[in-house]
């Protein structure tokens, strides 16, 4: 790159971008203008300078990535997008923080032009950030060839205090730098604030020697209120670092220009009407006028837009003349740029017969990924340090290491994750935000907890993530309640755009994949058991498919009994108990809530139909089992250590015990009198 040439224009762009977070937070009456004020010429020197992105083409592939991490100084990152010409106007800034506009209180990718991810809870954009990186890495070692740099993108990053301090960013930055991940860079807001205050009442940690540590390189600018020579040559210096991440500790101060300027009062607080007009007089700028932007300002950042937009036909051109020296890489990754999978690959899910050998459905999930793995080269795999439990790499994976560490390749499709699940689940969502993945990532199901808060951001950004959640229930057994999630499934049940399935058996393992592989805008949950499931008479990939489906049907029923996962054959055992004694028993399998709530109403009355009390059984909590069954029995409180069966036994999961029970719901409805309607009839 050149080097730094100061512009006669700087002053007044960066006044711009100070005045207009104060408008911006100003007139939502909500906000926080200190983090804009503050990072206002490092956003400048970044956006007009450095970064390689079209704004008229926000979703060009091999375009930079942006990441606010400290996601409440948004205000910022919407004024740069609409001074560079993305789809957001000086009607939007206007609108910040209003219902359904477009400038939310964070960011939100899928919602407002420009935004890579979804950042708010501190830490997960720097996580994000790792798997944006781990995704260039991979993608420019199995595509680029000598001369045909196709994949060559940096990913930048603010982030603050808060997100250093929140253990998601520091799981992450220690993947990162066991990873030598050269094209991530990092600026580091160091303005000592928090909303509590000075950072000094809680974080007095050495963060350079933090990240030194962590295998990082460390810059730093101590001026990052007005010297942008040194900040340009830092982020220059950054990317000349090939062989590390790199973080620019920047110090600022928080709301500069205001009259409260390097307190906590300008954090997450509007200024004053009275300090706005002394903040656009010290600037020079109109203290009468609201939003304004000078012309010299908008002709900057539009003549860094035309440099984005140039930059991307360039890219096209060669994307082109490597299509014809490259026609099967080429179709490959422009495939995967599209979001489409390989034709055929659902042909490969493993189907399964009463007749083949039982397995823990853990086992059945490692035969489907050791089937469509080599056809989907888009799935990168991964397990918090649980490989061998969660069976999560197949045979032929290649692990995803620097070469100099011996232990594998950037080719390489399995992350050794670490004992990380929290920033397993965020960089698991970076890598669905750059696009041509479908991450898959392990751990056990308890632990999924561990990784609640990047879980929802799946699903609240709409990211592809497979979790594969293993020992999911009492049913594994010696390591006791600790590890036994007895709660989580009411958990992500419960949480929006989330599928959380527990299969019976082959069959339906192979369907939940097929679903959360069809599923391009929706996160999936795996709950797969550690005992052996058998294969069941009548399911089947395109039944299990449906989320819920009668597996045994009788005629003018006494009872339904509806379960999921391993206590599906308990249950089956039950029924025939039940049957021998009279009374007529009809066994739904119901593998997963959200596929089957989404089914025409005709199907779902057919499956759990009126006429009879219908009994749920499941080795969890019941909370949720009201919307489908009249009767709920399951787990009141916490499992107990030791070996799986006892532990049923111990809790009543046995098929006689169940036909105990199912008998007292029998005698009760027949008693009560009346008629049974289904518990999906309801008015809302």
């Amino acid at each position: 790159m050149s080097s730094f040439i100061a512009q006669p224009t700087d002053d007044a762009c960066i006044a711009t971008i100070r005045t207009l977070a104060a408008d911006v937070v100003g007139k939502a009456n909500s906000g926080h203008p200190g983090a804009p004020m503050g990072m206002a010429p490092v956003a400048h020197v970044l956006f007009s300078r450095i970064l390689n992105a079209n704004p008229k083409h926000s979703k060009w592939y091999n375009r930079d990535r942006f990441v606010l991490s400290n996601g409440h100084a948004c205000a910022l990152h919407y004024i740069l997008l609409h001074l560079l010409g993305y789809k957001l106007t000086i009607d939007d800034l206007k609108s910040f923080r209003q219902v359904d506009s477009l400038t939310p209180g964070h960011p939100e990718t899928g919602h407002t032009d420009g935004i890579e991810v979804t950042t708010g809870p501190l830490g997960q954009g720097f996580a994000n950030a790792v798997g944006l990186g781990i995704a260039q890495a991979h993608l420019a070692a199995v595509y680029n060839r000598e001369g045909f740099d196709v994949i060559n993108n940096y990913t930048y990053v603010f982030t603050g205090d808060g997100c250093l301090m929140e253990g998601v960013a520091s799981e992450a930055a220690s993947l990162a730098g066991h990873l030598q991940l050269g094209n991530l860079i990092y600026i580091y807001d160091d303005n000592h604030i928090s909303i509590d205050g000075d950072t000094a009442v809680a974080f007095t940690e050495d963060v350079e020697q933090r990240f030194l540590s962590y295998g990082w390189q460390v810059l730093h600018v101590d001026n990052g209120d007005s010297d942008l020579e040194a900040i340009y040559k830092a982020i220059v210096e950054a990317k000349k670092e090939k062989n590390k991440p790199t973080i620019i500790r920047l110090r600022t101060t928080i709301g500069y220009g205001s009259k409260q300027q390097g307190t906590h009062g300008v954090h997450g607080s509007p200024l004053k009407a009275d300090d706005i007009v002394a903040l656009k007089t010290k600037f020079g700028f109109p203290a009468d006028q609201s939003f304004y932007v000078p012309k010299e300002t908008y002709d900057v950042y539009a003549q860094a837009a035309a440099r984005g937009a140039e930059s991307e036909k360039k890219w096209e051109v060669l994307l082109t003349a490597y299509g014809q020296k490259y026609p099967k890489e080429h179709a490959e990754l422009t495939r995967r740029i599209a979001g489409k999978l390989p034709e055929g690959w659902e042909k490969a899910l493993p189907v399964y017969t009463p007749a083949d050998p039982a397995q823990a459905s853990r086992k059945f999930s490692e035969l489907v990924l050791t089937a469509i793995t080599p056809l989907i080269p888009d799935m990168i795999g991964g397990s918090a340090d649980l490989t061998t439990s969660n069976l999560t790499r197949t045979k032929e994976m290649i692990d995803f290491q620097p070469e100099s560490t011996g232990l594998g390749s950037y080719k390489g499709t399995y992350i050794r994750y670490g004992v990380r699940e929290h920033a397993m689940g965020a960089i698991a969502n970076g890598l669905s935000a750059y696009g041509g993945f479908v991450p898959f990532v392990g751990t056990f199901l308890n632990f999924v907890s561990y990784a609640a808060g990047a879980v929802r951001l799946s699903a609240l950004s709409k990211h592809q993530v497979i979790w594969v959640g293993t020992h999911d229930s009492i049913g594994l057994g010696e390591d006791g309640p600790t590890h036994q999630p007895v709660e989580v499934a009411a958990h992500f049940r419960a949480m929006p755009n989330l599928d959380f399935w527990r299969p019976a058996d082959g069959n339906e393992t192979s369907a939940a994949y097929y679903v959360a592989l069809k599923r391009t805008q929706t996160p999936t949950i795996l709950s797969l058991s550690r005992q052996n499931l058998p294969n069941l008479e009548g399911s089947t990939i395109e039944r299990a498919a449906k989320g819920g489906y009668v597996l045994h049907e009788e005629q003018n029923e006494d009872l339904t009994i509806v379960s999921t996962g391993s206590e599906v054959s308990i249950v089956l055992e039950a029924a025939t108990k039940l049957i021998a004694d009279g009374i007529k028993t009809r066994v739904v399998s119901l593998p997963c809530w959200s596929i089957f709530d989404a089914q025409p109403e005709e199907y779902r009355l057919g499956v759990l139909r009126s006429g009879a009390p219908i009994l749920s059984v499941e080795a969890y909590s019941t909370l949720g089992w009201q919307k489908y069954s009249h009767e709920q029995f399951g787990l009141s409180g916490w499992g107990a250590s030791g070996p799986y069966k006892k532990v049923y036994e111990k809790f009543g999961l046995t098929g006689p015990n169940i036909a105990i029970v199912a008998h007292k719901v029998v005698n009760f409805y027949k008693k009560k009198g009346g008629e049974v309607v289904s518990p999906l009839v309801r008015a809302l």
